[in-house]
């Protein structure tokens, strides 16, 4: 219905009024309450009338109308009813649904476990051709963890084949995987704009930075650089300083940012689904819907490795329950029987879901350290594939650009010491 009398904009007086737990601010501003869900509903209502006069929607109908349920579709809360992320609840609901169903029969087991990775990598390549930020591959690995666990509590626990040293030890590397994490999802190494303070991250510029900036952004700052470039200008002829100086014009157009307005230190890239530049940027990981750059990498490879540690160690313990004096790896594949009881194919169900989950993984881990050993990150090797400038290796897993490579001890070593403040040089070093 449509209401008689508009809602007023939460503007001056309102705006200090504390909201209550069902009230919120829409999408245009104004306050409105959870109840009223229903009204001011305009262009549904065109929709639904043209629907059935067999008329077709003015452009952007669509779009109106779900941005509109997208807006209202809140919970209420403390300080002002929330909005809920729809790509949340998939795997909230479906993940137990295909499971329960797959454990009905071995061929639904084999439809369905063979269909999920494909829908996984068709909506992650979905969602990475439109350039957007998602939350459904975060909540998919979280949820399925927590029922993963869940299941091996409730059906793997009770035979009484698992100790409880055992359940310890598990439940240890989950929560240090989770700890491991968390730690990861914190700031990559973001870099913020010197160029000015009124500008935002995502106004873009073609203008270069002038010299003073080209002098900053080299480690040269106040009085030193102006002593260092008058020493320099009087040493110097003309020509070669005007060599010098576009040389290092062609470099700084190279490192320019014109998304973020800054010159970027080497190894920094722009994250175009983050919006900003990140030191030392690896890559855009959709596992925890936040890039992977110098201040986070570690933490990184530690959250992979113990999950492949807690995962392979609860697939094992499951199998050696429901599989009882087989070995586990044959078990994997043969186990005889499974299927006569619920509980069981659950289980076995179950761990066919984590195999396939932590071979992906494991495939991601191989290729991070691979990449360490060599010193080269994801985006470099891209870059260096694109422009020819790199080689591949180990059957083309692992693409050497040869500019930062200094041998494996090196290179490990300045990868443990990621994100160590690094010793600032004097101006007389530098001369």
């Amino acid at each position: 219905r449509k209401p008689g009398k508009r809602r007023k904009k939460a503007e001056g007086p309102e705006m200090e009024e504390p909201l209550c737990c069902c009230e919120y601010i829409d999408r245009r501003g104004e306050k409105n309450h959870l109840v009223a869900c229903c009204c001011d509903c305009e262009d549904l209502d065109e929709g639904c009338e043209r629907w059935l006069t067999c008329r077709s929607l003015p452009p952007g109908t669509l779009e109106r109308i779900a941005d509109t349920i997208l807006d209202r579709l809140r919970i209420p809360w403390l300080k002002g009813a929330i909005k809920i992320n729809i790509s949340l609840l998939p795997p909230l609901i479906l993940l137990p649904v295909f499971l329960h169903v797959a454990a009905l029969h071995f061929l639904l087991a084999l439809v369905i476990l063979t269909s999920l990775p494909v829908v996984v990598l068709w909506y992650y390549y979905l969602t990475h051709r439109r350039k957007g930020r998602t939350l459904f591959f975060l909540s998919l690995g979280l949820f399925s963890l927590g029922y993963m666990y869940f299941v091996f509590l409730q059906e793997v626990v009770p035979r009484g084949h698992v100790g409880r040293t055992q359940v310890i030890i598990l439940t240890c590397g989950l929560i240090l995987m989770l700890v491991a994490l968390s730690q990861a999802k914190r700031d990559p190494g973001y870099l913020t704009s010197q160029m000015s303070s009124d500008k935002s991250p995502c106004q873009g510029s073609n203008n270069l930075p002038n010299r003073k900036v080209l002098g900053i952004s080299n480690g040269l700052h106040g009085p030193a650089a102006s002593g260092i470039t008058s020493s320099h200008a009087k040493n110097t002829d003309a020509k070669g300083y005007s060599r010098t100086l576009a040389e290092g014009l062609d470099r700084a157009k190279e490192d320019w940012c014109t998304k973020c307005q800054l010159i970027r230190p080497p190894r920094a890239g722009h994250c175009r689904l983050c919006g900003m530049c990140v030191r030392r940027l690896d890559h855009h990981c959709v596992w925890i819907n936040s890039c992977v750059g110098e201040r986070n990498h570690q933490a990184f490879i530690l959250a992979l490795s113990l999950f492949l540690l807690t995962s392979v160690y609860g697939i094992t313990l499951t199998l050696d329950t429901i599989c009882r004096g087989q070995n586990t790896f044959i078990a994997l594949f043969y186990c005889p029987g499974t299927y006569a009881d619920y509980s069981s194919a659950l289980s076995f169900t179950c761990v066919w879901y984590c195999a396939i989950v932590t071979a992906g993984m494991s495939y991601i881990l191989l290729i991070q350290l691979l990449n360490i050993s060599y010193n080269v990150t994801e985006r470099e090797a891209r870059l260096a594939l694109r422009e020819d400038t790199g080689r591949r290796l180990l059957g083309g897993i692992v693409v050497d650009t040869g500019k930062y490579n200094r041998g494996f001890l090196y290179n490990w070593g300045q990868f443990l010491t990621l994100g160590s403040p690094t010793p600032q040089r004097s101006a007389e070093d530098i001369v």
